[in-house]
């Protein structure tokens, strides 16, 4: 099966301060997109281990940020780091992942897109060939991370229809 890998964006941004997902029509979820999930998961932990970093545990909190954003692009059809009113990603992260009594807060974000579909070891592929995203996995602080895979057979706007699988993760610390 041919697959045409299309635009991808890294953003990382350190911040300190402060700071029910919904399904779109047509949009699977469940068990293939959880597997997804948890093998890039794994398949990032071992990036991570062979450069010598600690692997990183999933966060519901950052996994439901993700969730949130792949699920809103997936719906209305954009592709940006950027909610689609204007919302930072780390304010929006924040909305689910706070510092609230630490001393200190971080949070980075990769997202991909494919059409149709990725699997883990493609995704990987992708962002370790584009050095913003290999620079956000490589970055030692992160200890947490969110993952998020919605696939959907016709998404509108920037992806034109294509039956499309969006990734997003969300890295963070809190201490």
């Amino acid at each position: 099966m041919a697959r045409r890998a299309a635009g991808f964006i890294a953003l990382v941004i350190s911040a300190a301060g402060l700071w029910a997902v919904a399904t779109p029509a047509g949009a699977s979820s469940g068990t293939a997109n959880q597997a997804l999930e948890h093998s890039v998961l794994a398949n990032m932990n071992a990036f991570r281990r062979e450069h010598g970093l600690a692997p990183l545990r999933m966060s519901s909190a950052l996994t439901n940020a993700a969730r949130k954003h792949s699920t809103d692009m997936a719906s209305r059809g954009y592709f940006s780091h950027t909610s689609v009113g204007g919302t930072s990603f780390d304010r929006r992260i924040a909305r689910f992942y706070p510092m609230g009594k630490k001393h200190y807060w971080s949070v980075g974000e990769n997202l991909l897109w494919s059409s149709p579909d990725v699997d883990a070891a493609r995704a990987l592929e992708m962002w370790i060939n584009s050095p913003e995203h290999k620079k956000v996995m490589l970055t030692a602080r992160w200890r947490e991370i969110g993952l998020a895979a919605v696939h959907v057979p016709s998404a509108p706007g920037t992806f034109g229809g294509r039956e499309v699988t969006i990734v997003t993760a969300d890295f963070g610390v809190r201490r």
